[in-house]
């Protein structure tokens, strides 16, 4: 008898672990062309702010470009290019999302883990962050017209 239930309840266990596995799939799909292009555009933004190439920065950025740091401040083109132009930028971006705003507009969203060293990892900023983008189709390319910075709280810091 012990036997027996032994392999009823392993039958339904893996039963139950191939349905969740087979559902798990199902809603996993694909990119789509517009958003794997601005995934990738974002993860190209990301290195050049980390290698300070402020070529690609100014291709990439609208010129009515603004964006709001981590502290709530709202800055302009051309102070992203001073901060980000010096490179040193380390995040490892995750979950990234893209919702398209139409057939030329599209925000890319999704959470950030600012790398600093231990030493610098005791104050501002916050190495938990969310970052959303609007990127925009201007001449048939698309341009990061806004970014937002904002903390994530994780804990006491």
């Amino acid at each position: 008898m012990k036997q027996m239930l032994m392999i009823v309840f392993i039958f339904f266990a893996g039963g139950l672990t191939a349905f969740a596995g087979a559902k798990q799939a199902s809603t996993t799909k694909p990119a789509t062309p517009l958003e794997q292009t601005l995934m990738d555009d974002e993860k190209s933004f990301l290195a050049a702010a980390k290698k300070g190439d402020i070529g690609f920065l100014k291709r990439t950025l609208a010129d009515d470009f603004s964006f709001v740091s981590f502290d709530g401040q709202l800055s302009s083109r051309q102070d992203m290019l001073d901060q980000f132009g010096e490179g040193g930028v380390d995040v490892m971006p995750y979950e990234m999302k893209v919702v398209p705003a139409g057939d030329d507009a599209a925000i890319v969203t999704y959470n950030v883990v600012l790398r600093v060293p231990a030493s610098e990892d005791q104050g501002p900023p916050p190495r938990y962050q969310h970052f959303s983008t609007v990127w925009v189709k201007q001449g048939g390319e698309w341009k990061m017209k806004f970014l937002q910075m904002s903390a994530s709280h994780w804990g006491d810091w």
